[in-house]
């Protein structure tokens, strides 16, 4: 049995209270011994627990806690799934982590196929590597939701999808979680003539038999780095692709919004970008179920902003913004636009700050940033939209830049006071880009201070506004 050493005692917690520290040790709740994150979330939800914990010392306490039901005692372990991690034995033909260049750090090709962290982080789960012990711990547990990765509800093509013979197998698993009522996301990665046109309108018709508990459906084109020599010959999405996509997506979306009161399948921002046409409005996102996935990032960050800069346009006075739009229109005719180097420049004050980014979100920053600089003329704003050199010109997210081709490419560059970088550049809880490069180091280097965005648009506004 592995040890379930504490790492973190949460402030003002029940753990704290109870003098509980780091090191300690826990051995089980109400008698049962715990094996995972799953066991300890399910038994510790009780109202009334009898908890034993070694201290470091080695003494051994028992704890009886009165408590709200589903109230947290403020524990973090050493292992934060309290167990081993489960890797993924699909070889999908779409997978990323394969298309890897060969000498980064280890754990970037680990392939997790874990339920337990689509629970806690919210990854995304084939079922294909599911035990029937793990299926029936979710449904007595009643764990939710989960996120799954189906990608084709055609059990053969899922099968050559996936490189695995059980996957089309798997698909009942998701049946049956259905019918236990548990809350379920789903995915799907397109891949050009594989699951896509007639595949995907099946898919679709077929995840709708799964309302309510399905609660969204999100389609993502597939991901084509530049390191593909032996895989399979997957081809890039075009604008054409894009739109065809678009109408089917669009067209289950008024059929469920009519049938269910709910869009239910929502389009990555990628898609209307490479389609060319604008993005949905805010209630089409049905309150945003798939954020992480890139469905409706854009358009949130440009809502949060507006309500953000509406805000601060009351603090500030609408006289400061008539003059500052009356200084921008005359400044913007001949000192505003794209120049040769990508570069897109606000020049309406003295204050000079520089926001760099994907090629994916560069137009709508600078969007932003145009009305930014028309209420707050005092700053100068410039923004860098970053290509992707290393995995190759198809990667256009932000969150696959690395270090060294921002480096390279904003070397020389006026940055002014300030280098905005947005939050997903960076690794959860770690100050490193995708291939090491520090923080600090590309600091260093540019001899700038840089400033981490968060991924709304008030922290965007209020970091242009330090």
């Amino acid at each position: 049995m592995r040890e379930h050493i504490i790492y973190k005692v949460a402030p003002g917690s029940i753990a704290e209270e109870l003098e509980l520290e780091p090191g300690d040790k826990l051995l089980s709740v109400n008698g049962n011994e715990i094996s995972d994150v799953f066991d300890y979330h399910y038994f510790t939800n009780e109202e009334y627990l009898v908890v034993n914990v070694e201290k470091k010392n080695g003494e051994e306490w028992e704890l009886e806690i009165q408590k709200e039901f589903q109230e947290d005692l403020g524990l973090e372990f050493e292992n934060g799934m309290m167990d081993d991690y489960k890797s993924c034995h699909n070889k999908c033909i779409f997978c990323f982590i394969d298309q890897m260049p060969e000498g980064m750090r280890d754990t970037l090709y680990f392939k997790d196929d874990d339920s337990r962290l689509s629970f806690l982080q919210g990854n995304y789960v084939t079922l294909t590597n599911m035990k029937e012990r793990d299926i029936a711990r979710i449904i007595e547990y009643h764990l939710g939701p989960i996120n799954i990765s189906i990608h084709t509800t055609n059990p053969d093509l899922r099968c050559r999808m996936l490189n695995n013979r059980f996957a089309g197998e798997s698909l009942e698993n998701m049946r049956r979680l259905y019918e236990a009522g548990i809350p379920m996301n789903g995915q799907i990665v397109l891949c050009k003539g594989v699951n896509d046109g007639k595949e995907l309108f099946r898919s679709l018709g077929d995840l709708t038999e799964y309302l309510p508990h399905m609660e969204s459906v999100s389609v993502v084109p597939v991901g084509l780095s530049r390191f593909r020599e032996g895989l399979y010959p997957l081809e890039p999405f075009t604008r054409e692709d894009a739109r065809e996509v678009l109408k089917i997506i669009h067209a289950w979306q008024e059929r469920c919004m009519k049938e269910h009161g709910t869009h239910f399948v929502h389009a990555s921002d990628e898609w209307y970008l490479l389609a060319e046409q604008p993005l949905p409005k805010e209630e089409s996102y049905d309150g945003y179920p798939q954020l992480e996935n890139g469905v409706g990032m854009l358009r949130l960050l440009e809502t949060e902003f507006m309500e953000a800069l509406k805000e601060a346009e009351t603090d500030y006075g609408s006289k400061a913004l008539k003059e500052a739009e009356v200084d921008y229109d005359s400044k913007a005719k001949g000192e505003e636009g794209m120049g040769a180097d990508g570069l897109l420049g606000h020049k309406v004050g003295q204050k000079k700050l520089s926001i760099a980014t994907g090629l994916l979100a560069a137009p709508y920053m600078e969007e932003l940033v145009k009305r930014f600089c028309r209420q707050f003329p005092e700053r100068t704003v410039c923004i860098y939209p970053i290509e992707n050199h290393f995995f190759g010109e198809r990667i256009t997210v932000s969150g696959l830049l690395t270090g060294q081709d921002i480096l390279e490419q904003l070397r020389g560059k006026p940055l002014g006071e300030r280098l905005l970088l947005p939050c997903n550049l960076l690794r959860r809880e770690e100050q490193d880009f995708l291939d090491d490069m520090t923080l600090a180091e590309l600091e260093s280097t540019l001899q700038v201070p840089i400033t981490i965005v968060e991924s709304n648009g008030r922290h965007l506004l209020e970091s242009l506004l330090k």
